[in-house]
């Protein structure tokens, strides 16, 4: 194995009704499902979705960085 590392990132929007936390844990249980080696997330845009002048949904972008195997 070299002494470096070699990552990837991709971005993904999670949303939830409930919360911000929640829509980040959304956004990485449905990356884990097709993306191994996940390593860190940065949350880089935050918004919501109004419903009759409520918060309908949390929408929260994420950038998701994992390591290519084998670096």
């Amino acid at each position: 194995m070299s002494e470096h590392h070699t990552y990837k990132k991709i971005e993904m929007v999670g949303s939830s009704k409930h919360s911000i936390e929640d829509a980040i844990e959304n956004a990485l249980a449905e990356c884990k499902k097709s993306i191994k080696n996940m390593d860190w997330f940065e949350v880089v845009e935050t918004r919501g979705h109004i419903v009759n002048g409520a918060v309908g949904h949390y929408q929260v972008t994420l950038k998701i960085g994992f390591k290519i195997e084998a670096s």
